[in-house]
């Protein structure tokens, strides 16, 4: 009975054994973050890389391409038509090159309206003919919006640069108004006297009555 127990525990084992390699060969997947965040204006970059079993091709004929919005989104790129979304134009930077099995998505000049999800998928050609699939969760990617400074009013600037020639600069004064001050004085004592005796003279000329 004891050895009965023994050779199915045996076989037990060596089924779970061979249908944990099994899985192990047909595993393949898509790895990238899960949240990223970003700043309007600046730049975001998204990594990702891919696994898989089969064997590739001579040929592989690897293919990148990026979704967006949810699984079945719109394609914003493909690395092999080199198509590009009309969003997204002269800000798509794919950092991959034919072969590799990792590589970075660059958004560039980053909008409010970038803020979604994004999925990369692969495509490659094996000995087991052409294989793709693609990322489940995709990067979810927040955008921070950049609040802009108030800017001073241009007659507020414009009153500033009127009276500062009017206001007293560190205890000291203009000097052209200083100078302006001595000259009004300088007249006021000369005129005042001259009027003053021309008056006396037109009163002791006058004919007596």
């Amino acid at each position: 009975m004891a050895q009965i127990l023994l050779l199915l525990l045996s076989a037990a084992c060596l089924q779970t054994g061979n249908s944990a390699a099994h899985s192990r060969e047909t595993v393949f997947g898509m790895n990238q973050p899960a949240l990223l965040s970003g700043v309007e204006g600046g730049s975001i970059e998204i990594p990702f890389s891919f696994y898989f079993p089969w064997e590739l091709a001579k040929d592989p004929q690897m293919s990148i391409a990026w979704r967006w919005k949810d699984f079945f989104g719109e394609s914003i790129y493909n690395s092999t038509l080199h198509f590009i979304h009309e969003h997204f134009k002269d800000r798509l930077i794919l950092n991959w090159t034919q072969g590799q099995t990792s590589g970075v998505l660059r958004i560039l000049n980053l909008k409010e309206t970038d803020q979604t999800t994004y999925f990369c998928r692969v495509f490659l050609q094996t000995t087991e003919g052409m294989k793709f699939w693609q990322s489940l969760p995709g990067t979810q990617l927040t955008v921070t919006r950049v609040l802009s400074t108030t800017m001073r009013s241009p007659s507020i600037i414009t009153s500033a640069v009127t009276t500062a020639g009017l206001e007293d600069t560190g205890g000291q004064r203009d000097p052209s108004l200083l100078i302006l001050g001595v000259m009004l004085s300088v007249k006021a004592v000369v005129i005042i006297p001259i009027y003053g005796w021309m008056i006396f003279l037109w009163w002791k000329q006058r004919p007596a009555e």
